[in-house]
Parts: structure tokens; C-alpha cells; sequence
């Protein structure tokens, strides 16, 4: 089955081997995934590859259904700035013009369903619950953003870390071990760090004894955090 089968329109580009697949809805009861569910379509996109890409046309809105997105913004110069990751019930793509300022890629292998931006507009303009749900999600986006801003301007290389370990853990509703999809390369780009910096400060943290790392060479690693702020 072709992705334009799947999701009318949409390029062929923008997955690899994409397939449609089942979605639990009773995993999430909102009335967004409710309308995901109705008009949308489940795709799966492999590791590293675009879901969109910065300045395309903002034609459809997109949730996590398994795996990890992320978002990022390529500098002039060749660095890449990651502004959001996107965890498994997230939706993205809620942009305010018409067109993407950050590209997306999925993490790892993910499934993410698909709905035309028009069709949850129109739906969302006779359903009180779906409208009150897209502001909900936009606001809470405004704020991780805000949060992140306040990050990369006030805190230093070890609080930057720790914020965004815990602010992982409570979006993850870890209680104690932290299953991270991103890389250390993804987390320096999304805290404005080098790779060094991410590696040198996670060992420090770990001397502290504020968190375990069961292994310094895994791309997706595990973090246990001791502490709750």
C-alpha cells in the first residue's frame, strides 16, 4: 500500500516503507486522538527518516502513537538546533502560519497518525471538546517552549542536563528508570551543548549519585533518577 493510499496527498517522500497499522484508541480518550482516530491514518516511519521538512506546507497534524520525534531547525553555518521531542501520545505540526518552521524525524522506528489539517479544523469548529483539546495541546507546547528558552539562556551545562532529565521522567511518568529514544548528539543539540559537555555532565551527575547510566555507549540509555527536583 502506497502513502498516498493511505493519506491522500501526502508526498511519497516524506516516509520509507510506510504501512498502516492499528491504533489503540483506548490508550488515549481525549477528543483529539478521538478525531485522529476517525480521520486520520496510522503510518509508520523508519528511524532518521523526515516526516516533514522545514518550510513545506503545513497540511496535515500529526501524534505519536509509538516511538520519538523530533523537531530541529538547521543553522546557516551547518549546526542543527532541536527544538522538541515528541513521545508517544504527543501531537505536532500545530503550526500557527501555513507553513513548517522546524523540520521533523522520527527517533526511532515510529508509528504516527496522520489527519488533514482542515478536516480536525472543520471538526474542531462544531465540537467544543475537540477545540478546547487543540488549545489545551497548543498552550502546553507554549510552554515547554518557554521552558526551553529559559534553559538555554539562564542555566548552566549541569542544570540544563538535569532539567531535562526530569522533565523527560515526569513527561514519561517514570517513577524511576528513564528509557531516553534521543541520542547524546540529540540531547546536546537540544540543550545547546556539545557531545562532550552532555557526556562529561551525565558522568558528574552520576558521581553525585543523582543518577545511574547502565552504560556509556548506548545510543538510547537508561537513567534512574534518585531525586524529584
Amino acid at each position: 500500500m502506497s502513502v498516498t493510499e493511505i493519506v491522500p496527498n501526502v508526498s511519497e517522500r516524506h516516509v520509507s516503507r510506510a504501512a498502516s497499522v492499528p491504533f489503540d484508541a483506548a490508550k488515549q480518550a481525549d477528543a483529539l486522538t478521538e478525531a485522529f482516530t476517525l480521520i486520520g491514518a496510522a503510518v509508520r516511519f523508519d528511524r532518521n527518516t523526515e516526516i516533514f521538512g522545514e518550510a513545506e506546507p503545513a497540511e496535515y497534524f500529526y501524534q505519536v502513537v509509538s516511538g520519538a520525534v523530533r523537531m530541529y531547525k538547521l543553522l546557516s553555518d551547518g549546526r542543527r538546533q532541536i527544538g522538541a521531542f515528541h513521545l508517544p501520545g504527543d501531537v505536532f505540526g500545530l503550526e500557527a502560519g501555513q507553513t513548517h518552521r522546524f523540520g521533523a524525524e522520527a527517533i526511532a522506528t515510529s508509528v504516527i497518525r496522520v489527519a488533514r489539517r482542515s478536516a480536525i479544523i472543520a471538526l474542531a469548529a462544531r465540537d467544543h471538546d475537540l477545540a478546547n483539546e487543540l488549545w489545551t495541546r497548543t498552550a502546553d507546547r507554549l510552554q515547554l517552549a518557554q521552558d526551553h528558552m529559559l534553559l538555554l539562556g539562564r542555566k548552566n551545562a549541569e542544570e540544563r542536563v538535569a532539567s531535562f532529565l526530569l522533565q523527560m521522567a515526569d513527561r514519561a511518568a517514570a517513577e524511576r528508570t528513564l528509557d531516553l529514544p534521543m541520542s547524546r548528539q540529540d540531547i546536546a543539540d537540544y540543550l545547546g551543548l556539545t557531545i562532550e559537555t552532555v557526556s562529561r555532565t551525565l558522568t558528574q551527575l552520576e558521581g553525585k549519585a543523582a543518577i545511574e547510566l547502565p552504560s556509556s555507549r548506548r545510543s538510547a540509555f537508561a537513567i534512574a533518577p534518585r531525586c524529584s527536583a
